[in-house]
């Protein structure tokens, strides 16, 4: 488990001038912490660790000294400047259980058979004890075809009576339809036309 060095932030210091100078600002928060505990940390030292991690990861946070087990619980992230503003996390209790979310992940876009792949679902919602936390649900296009139509219940987190899903078991997470013959044949029509209005 990657572990992520924090500092106790003064609420004197602002954030955004925090953020001019190099540093990313949180919040960790959990039933056992009044309130919760304002921190900062190096935005280099977060770009390292959210290179493998992200929202839902667990992480191991060095606060003044001690370690911290925590669930990332929200992220935001500038993309106009490209840099993360603030992250927060949930202090994590061993029996206690936690409510966090799974990214859906699509494999091998590049080998999928035949026809267009939809992905409806991009991350899927549950709860779970500590050591039962699941970080992503990844599904393999090339085992796909046309038609195939993957619902939660249909993955293995559904499957894990060690969650409970907050998601339906009903939701759709990706469909493969087949390409449209008539939508082929305008695109090729429009296309015929512009070049024949460039002609002349």
């Amino acid at each position: 488990m990657n572990t992520l060095k924090t500092e106790r932030r003064d609420l004197a210091e602002k954030a955004k001038r925090l953020r001019r100078e190099g540093f990313v600002t949180g919040n960790i928060f959990g039933h056992h912490i009044e309130g919760s505990i304002p921190v900062k940390m190096s935005r280099s030292e977060v770009e390292k660790v959210m290179k493998t991690q992200g929202k839902g990861s667990k992480l191991t946070l060095d606060l003044d000294g001690k370690a911290c087990t925590v669930l990332i619980k929200e992220v935001q992230f500038n993309p106009i400047k490209g840099q993360f503003d603030e992250i927060d996390f949930q202090a994590l209790v061993e029996n206690e259980m936690v409510r966090s979310t799974a990214e859906v992940q699509v494999h091998n876009h590049d080998k999928l058979r035949a026809g267009v792949l939809q992905q409806e679902l991009t991350e899927i919602s549950y709860s779970a004890l500590p050591n039962d936390l699941v970080e992503k649900v990844v599904i393999d296009a090339a085992e796909l075809n046309v038609g195939d139509t993957i619902t939660v219940a249909d993955l293995e987190i559904a499957k894990n009576p060690k969650i409970h899903l907050h998601t339906a078991d009903s939701a759709v997470v990706v469909t493969v339809t087949a390409v449209s013959v008539h939508q082929d044949e305008a695109e090729e029509t429009e296309e015929a036309a512009s070049e024949e209005t460039t002609a002349e």
